[in-house]
């Protein structure tokens, strides 16, 4: 395979998880911001609050759509390992999402429902960068491709060999 199209398959490959990582992402959003709302109107609970008690809840719908829909492909050997960092990273990702609305609210005093979802909105977006790049990088673990397996068994055989075939050749020192 060609530079060129191993780099064009590792993009496609990327474009379709990032798709459907958007997808169920987009889906939490709008449990996030619902809750949220719904906190918001029914409850005397302040801002941050609530906004923390709808990610906790999206940060639940989230794992079960990215565990069985957009990572459904990746290791499922160590679940207690993958359910304890989603969950660690969840949380920074938390701090970041309602820190941009707690820094908007009580730095800034903006605190209208409008103000409050656009603040909330943006920190979902720093969130979700934050998040995109760690459950992919340490949490949904992708499984090795086979073919990238065996050239890498390949390479690894061959750097072996090399040190012993170079002390063979060169003669002993006095």
């Amino acid at each position: 395979m060609s530079d060129r199209s191993a780099l064009r398959v590792r993009l496609d490959r990327l474009s379709r998880e990032f798709a459907k990582f958007g997808a169920v992402g987009g889906v939490g959003v709008l449990v996030d911001l619902g809750v949220f709302n719904l906190v918001r109107h029914f409850t005397d609970l302040q801002v941050v609050r609530a906004s923390v008690i709808a990610t906790v809840v999206a940060i639940g719908f989230n794992y079960l759509g990215f565990r069985y829909f957009t990572y459904r492909d990746r290791d499922k050997s160590r679940r207690t390992r993958e359910v304890t960092l989603f969950f660690v990273f969840s949380a920074i990702g938390l701090v970041i999402q309602n820190g941009v609305l707690f820094a908007a609210t009580y730095g800034f005093g903006w605190d209208t429902p409008l103000q409050s979802n656009i603040f909330k909105f943006l920190g979902i977006g720093l969130g979700t960068v934050f998040r995109f790049w760690s459950y992919r990088t340490w949490v949904f673990r992708a499984l090795p491709d086979p073919e990238e397996k065996q050239a890498v068994q390949a390479a690894e055989a061959l750097l072996e060999r090399a040190p012993r075939q170079a002390s063979r050749r060169q003669p002993d020192r006095v």
